[in-house]
């Protein structure tokens, strides 16, 4: 392969399953996840502009992503080097007791345990929106998926030590983080997440930004969902499912490819 080349091929699972634009139906759900970890919310709240632009993190996060995943090997290099700086600048010291972690604890985006959940949520959950909002993903595919992403997480600075080896090894990591106090919703949590689910939008956009939240509080493992304060009942869940079927099996089918993939795989 030349310097100009990619790092993932045409054909391969990384690709194949990063250009579907529904993916960023499961957006709010992994923001929600990365700031239930107490020392991502401190930085988040600390380092970013999240009340007046709560998106802006993730849509930088996806744009290096794409970049890595569908650009040359150019490309990858400089939109890696880029979050790289501005990781470095994320550091600190919690300002009261969040969850397990008592004030004054040190936090920084460097941190390789920081840097793979954030990366195991992006992961987890275009894995799981892919399933229910596209078509279900067969093991090896969700197996070529999780080992092609590795690469995205190394470029952003993660050790390879801080990677779970394999697809069932990361599954056992994202149960017992998600079954952990490590993550939890606190007032700081909670305030970005209001942040995210309620920006401030004209009213003729409200309606879409309504219908969004209802996808991330179906996506939400229970008890997040429940300390997050999210609405849920049997009719949300009965609509949700009743839409996702509509869009996975009538939807999807139909769309021409250039609106059902994001710009960077076109």
């Amino acid at each position: 392969m030349s310097v100009n080349d990619g790092y993932f091929e045409a054909s391969g699972a990384a690709r194949h399953i990063s250009r579907e634009l529904a993916l960023m139906l499961g957006g709010g759900r992994a923001l929600l996840l990365q700031v239930a970890h107490p020392l991502v919310a401190a930085g988040v709240a600390e380092h970013s502009g999240y009340r007046e632009n709560p998106w802006q993190r993730l849509e930088g996060t996806m744009n290096a992503v794409w970049a890595i995943v569908f650009g040359s090997r150019d490309q990858a290099d400089r939109a890696a080097r880029r979050v790289r700086s501005m990781h470095g600048k994320v550091q600190g010291r919690t300002r009261e007791r969040m969850g397990p972690f008592p004030a004054h604890t040190p936090y920084s985006a460097l941190d390789p345990e920081l840097l793979f959940w954030v990366h195991a949520t992006l992961v987890d959950t275009a894995i799981l929106v892919h399933g229910q909002w596209v078509r279900p993903l067969g093991e090896s595919e969700q197996s070529a998926y999780y080992e092609e992403m590795k690469t995205t997480a190394r470029l952003f600075g993660t050790p390879e030590d801080a990677m779970p080896a394999t697809l069932a090894d990361f599954r056992a990591y994202m149960a017992q983080m998600l079954a952990s106090p490590e993550i939890c919703v606190t007032p700081t949590a909670r305030d970005i997440a209001d942040a995210v689910m309620h920006p401030p939008l004209p009213l003729v956009l409200r309606p879409a930004m309504k219908a969004a939240n209802l996808v991330t509080a179906g996506l939400m493992p229970e008890r997040l969902r429940r300390d997050y304060g999210l609405a849920w009942d049997p009719a949300r869940a009965v609509a949700l499912r009743a839409s996702r079927e509509s869009v996975r099996r009538i939807a999807m089918p139909l769309l021409p490819a250039r609106l059902r993939t994001v710009p960077a795989a076109r």
